[in-house]
């Protein structure tokens, strides 16, 4: 479970760096000339900066806490096996 959770925390951030990108390069001539642009890529990289380091520090939380979270996920999934028996 934790390396799923793990691939799909990546896959998001791909996701998050791709869109950032086609937004910025779909709309490059749609924004002002000069300061207005690099205000825009300034504020997409910060976008892109903080969520990265955001899933990244989950991931570190979840990989220290990881048979706590997870098994709490295990106990109550053999439960619910035990119950639909």
């Amino acid at each position: 479970m934790h390396k799923r959770d793990v691939t799909v925390a990546w896959a998001f951030v791909l996701g998050l760096w791709f869109s950032i990108i086609f937004v910025a390069l779909a709309t490059w001539d749609l924004a002002p000339e000069g300061a207005a642009r690099t205000i825009l890529l300034c504020a997409g990289a910060v976008i892109l900066v903080f969520n990265t380091a955001a899933i990244m520090a989950m991931l570190r939380h979840y990989r220290e806490d990881r048979d706590f979270i997870y098994g709490l996920d295990i106990k109550f999934l053999d439960q619910a096996r035990g119950v639909r028996k």
